[in-house]
């Protein structure tokens, strides 16, 4: 059950939960009044009103809206990191790896959710801290990308780190422009696109020690 979910379940005020289950609720009504109107104009209120808690509840597990926002974006940052080195594992051949790596970040912009919108077109980006989470799964995410892209290719760290950016940052723009495109194309489909650009340009580098792609 996602955090929404248990929001969703016990948002009735009065309802005893565990805390581990609290702040997964608390988090997941957090989620829902950031994505929607942003943090500044956000509210502890709002957010009370919307997981079924009192403030003093709220309080008690987060102790301003910041650490909140925090803990909301720490959890949203190290989903999007599992994706992307989850789709980097799932096969050996590496037009499909690019194809799933690409996918899982048209999978992170899809999520009904809408907890990329922290992560990729926050208000809050002139906060240091939102800052440096923001830049730290973006690096992260090119590290995994590039240990692959190094290993297969031979290409040295500072090569392969430049063409890993390029892959992640192509993947998260186009699907956010595809998300809010009218054109109403499928994922499969924008994804097979988007593979078959940037793999042109990959398999340009044969394997290491082979005369291979």
């Amino acid at each position: 059950m996602t955090a929404i979910e248990q929001t969703e379940a016990a948002r009735p005020r009065g309802t005893r939960l565990p805390r581990r289950a609290r702040r997964n609720q608390l988090l997941g009504a957090a989620q829902e009044v950031f994505v929607a109107q942003g943090y500044h104009a956000a509210a502890m209120d709002d957010i009370a009103e919307r997981a079924g808690v009192s403030k003093p509840v709220l309080y008690q597990h987060f102790p301003g809206k910041l650490e909140l926002y925090l803990a909301l974006l720490d959890q949203h940052c190290e989903s999007l990191l599992q994706a992307v080195r989850t789709a980097l594992a799932s096969t050996t051949d590496n037009k499909l790896r690019v194809e799933a790596t690409m996918d899982a970040y048209f999978a992170y912009v899809e999520d009904e959710g809408g907890a990329f919108r922290l992560v990729f077109e926050s208000d809050l980006t002139n906060e240091p801290a939102v800052r440096e989470r923001v830049d730290r799964v973006s690096l992260q995410c090119a590290e995994a990308i590039s240990d692959v892209i190094a290993g297969d290719t031979g290409l040295s760290k500072d090569e392969s780190m430049l063409l890993a950016v390029g892959l992640g940052g192509v993947s998260q723009v186009v699907a956010r422009y595809w998300l809010s495109s009218p054109s109403g194309i499928p994922r499969e489909s924008a994804v097979h696109l988007l593979t078959s650009l940037a793999w042109r340009g990959i398999a340009g580098f044969p394997l290491h020690g082979t005369d291979q792609h």
